[in-house]
């Protein structure tokens, strides 16, 4: 595709903000180190997934990693769960080596995963009722969440009521309900139409301008990394590991115009050449 000398120019400098650019002067959350990963599926051929993987994600960021399909996104994000361990390489959190699930995380996924048979609330109170809290001191803050998310008035309503994007935000209410450090989305909107793709964007935009914490999120929507992140990774084909860091420097909170504007396009093309390579 032909480009004007300024249009080329815009690219270079965002091309400028990569893998070497200065880190915030706090201890990263979580710090990956030379991580590899492979594995063997069930007709016994071994699969390396995963080769040399060096990042860090920083306390209170909204961390997007994008890459081509079946490069280990999902398998970076099972690592940070500690749902799984590298075979090579050692994933640090908080400075320590990561075994098990640390305390303290949230996760959704692209299937929101509710029990058919429980209400809407019932659903967003399930992680307190797991670990055995008293749910009258969580009933409160799950009303709260859902009236964020727009669902005031449908807490007693039944999982099959619901239309797709309300049973995401269902699901990202009960990913909440713990105050969870960290938040790990795995392509939580991938399923859902462009529309209330964006209407999610806002919601999710807000529950962590209010919430805090850290978010990591999976995704193939350019777009959608842009708009949400603080910061982007992309990862190459298998065996997946970093090829490049995107700073997003436009401010927030970022309203859904600001995917028309020259910065916001600008950012999606370079990601998009990156991915692309």
């Amino acid at each position: 595709m032909l480009r004007s000398t300024a249009e080329a120019a815009a690219i270079a400098a965002a091309d400028e903000v990569s893998a070497t650019a200065p880190r915030a002067a706090v201890s990263p959350l979580y710090q990956a180190r030379n991580i590899g990963l492979r594995y063997r599926t069930k007709d016994g051929h071994d699969v390396e997934a995963l080769r040399n993987v060096d990042y860090q994600v920083q306390p209170g960021e909204f961390l997007s990693i994008i890459g081509p399909s079946g490069c280990g996104k999902t398998t970076l994000l099972k690592l940070m769960s500690g749902l799984i361990q590298p075979s090579e390489g050692e994933l640090l959190f908080k400075g320590q080596r990561l075994i098990g699930s640390p305390k303290g995380i949230g996760m959704a996924f692209q299937d929101p995963l509710l029990l058919p048979w429980r209400n809407v609330i019932d659903n967003v109170l399930l992680p307190v009722e797991i670990i055995g809290g008293q749910i009258s001191e969580y009933a409160i803050k799950a009303e709260a969440l859902l009236a964020t998310v727009g669902l005031r008035g449908f807490e007693r309503k039944s999982s099959w009521q619901l239309s797709g994007g309300m049973r995401q935000r269902v699901s990202l209410c009960r990913a909440l309900i713990m105050n969870p450090e960290i938040l790990l989305l795995d392509e939580p909107f991938g399923a859902l139409d462009a529309f209330t793709r964006e209407e999610l964007w806002l919601v999710l935009q807000t529950l962590h301008g209010s919430a805090g914490g850290t978010v990591v999120l999976i995704t193939h929507q350019l777009h959608e990394a842009v708009f949400l992140s603080n910061r982007v990774l992309v990862m190459s084909s298998r065996p997946g590991h970093m090829v490049y860091e995107q700073a997003i420097g436009l401010p927030k909170p970022r309203a859904l115009d600001v995917a028309y504007t020259h910065e916001f396009i600008r950012y999606v093309d370079v990601l998009r050449r990156r991915v692309e390579r």
